[in-house]
Parts: structure tokens; C-alpha cells; sequence
């Protein structure tokens, strides 16, 4: 992809607070044309060899409750737009329609398959469609719906600049966000005041990082580490550094 000019840009990103994102950006376009090739590539390639994995997945999910094998929500992606972000399902039917956005560790709206692919992050395997329609990268800050959009702050509003991503350092920090969540619930805070006062602005530095210090090698190193992180491998890493 490449950076719209600045004069075209929607206005609410038109802000001094992005101005310096987007200088920082600009510099490095060949870069970020490098990224969509990658991603459509590596996208398209997955989902070739993972079409036996969304069989099999597709025939549990359908086996343990009732409903469709792929969620749809609408979210965010760059310049503000909106786009639906695919995943497989791993709550009962109409989740969205009993309770809040963001999921805690005991959700009684997760099924007892969907808690297992949660684990292993497998829902997240059908995102590979948005990369590879472009709504998505494989790195870059998690796409959030518009309610949560809308409490951005002038800063975060820099992250919409760039596709948001399946993984990102923010996701590897908080990839027990759930857990991290509900350590405040009691303090008189509904589960979305929780994220929007105390998880978002902890993310966004992160995120906010990202994008200041963007490259391919960045992303590369940032993936490697998600696989680590997601499959528990860090201990498995730490013992090979030892030995070595």
C-alpha cells in the first residue's frame, strides 16, 4: 500500500498529533508496498495449505453449537473505514447482542470449543482472508469497532494510517487481556469503561511505538515472537539460549 497525500486524507486524521506519524511514514513507502506484497503473498499461500485445518475446525465448531462456522463484526481498518473481520466462532450464536465487546477469561458466551481454539489463537486463522483483500496486515495494531474508534484521543488516531494487523507487539503484551480485564471489573467499571479507560492507552504506546519505528524487519521479528508467545514457547526459547 501506499500513504494517501496528506491533503487527502480523511479530516479527522488531518491533525498535528498524526502530522508526525505521517512524516515518519512517508519516508518509508517503498517499505510499506513491500508489506502488501508480502502479505497478499504469504496470505494467499496459507490459506491454500490451511484449507484441510478450516475443514476440520469447521465441522467441530458446527458439531459443539448451533450457528454459522464464521463470525462477522465490523471494525475499523485505514483512514477510518469499515470493514468485517472474519473469524471463526467461538461463542454462541448473537454473541454481540448479550453483553459487552471485549470478552473476559470466564465469558459464559464462550462454548467449550471455542474456549480451545481461543487458546491457540486458531480463531484468528480466517483474518487471512482480510490480508488478503487488503483490509488487514499480518502486523499492525488490532483492528477495534467503531465504539472503541471513538474514544481514540488525537495521537491514537495515527494508527488508522496503516491496515491493522492480526498481531502486533500490544497483542503479545495483552495476550491475557482477559485476565488482565478482569482485575478491574469490581472497581465500579463495566467491562467496556475497563478497556476504553485502562487497556486502550496502555496498548496504544505500543502501538504508537510501532509506527514510529516501522520497518519489514520489525514486522518479521514481531511475528516470530506472537508464534512464541501464543504456543507458550518462551520457556522452550529461554532453555535453548542457556544451553547455547
Amino acid at each position: 500500500m501506499r500513504l494517501l497525500s496528506w491533503h487527502v486524507l480523511p479530516e479527522e486524521l488531518q491533525q498535528p498529533e498524526v502530522k508526525k506519524y505521517y512524516d515518519i511514514l512517508e519516508k518509508k513507502q517503498g517499505q510499506l508496498v513491500l508489506k502488501r506484497i508480502f502479505d497478499f503473498i504469504v496470505s494467499f499461500l496459507l490459506l491454500i495449505v490451511l484449507i484441510p485445518i478450516f475443514g476440520l475446525l469447521g465441522i467441530i465448531i458446527k458439531l459443539d453449537s448451533s450457528g454459522p462456522i464464521f463470525y462477522r463484526q465490523e471494525r475499523i481498518t485505514t483512514y477510518g473505514k469499515s470493514f468485517y473481520i472474519y473469524k471463526f466462532r467461538t461463542m454462541y450464536n448473537n454473541p454481540g447482542k448479550s453483553g459487552s465487546l471485549v470478552t473476559t477469561k470466564n465469558d459464559s458466551r464462550i462454548t467449550k470449543v471455542g474456549a480451545l481454539i481461543r487458546k491457540f489463537r486458531l480463531d484468528e486463522f480466517p483474518q487471512l482472508i482480510n490480508v488478503l483483500k487488503g483490509e488487514m496486515s499480518f502486523v499492525g495494531t488490532r483492528p477495534e469497532v467503531r465504539r472503541y474508534v471513538d474514544a481514540y484521543d488525537a495521537e491514537m488516531l495515527a494508527t488508522l494510517l496503516l491496515p491493522p494487523g492480526i498481531t502486533s507487539l500490544a497483542s503479545i503484551k495483552f495476550k491475557d487481556e482477559d485476565e488482565f480485564i478482569e482485575k478491574y471489573i469490581s472497581e465500579d467499571e463495566s467491562i467496556d469503561e475497563v478497556y476504553i479507560n485502562r487497556v486502550l492507552p496502555l496498548k496504544m504506546k505500543y502501538n504508537l511505538d510501532y509506527l514510529r519505528n516501522f520497518s519489514l524487519l520489525e514486522d518479521f521479528s514481531l511475528m516470530v515472537k506472537t508464534i512464541f508467545a501464543v504456543y507458550k514457547w518462551e520457556k522452550i526459547w529461554s532453555n535453548i539460549q542457556k544451553k547455547n
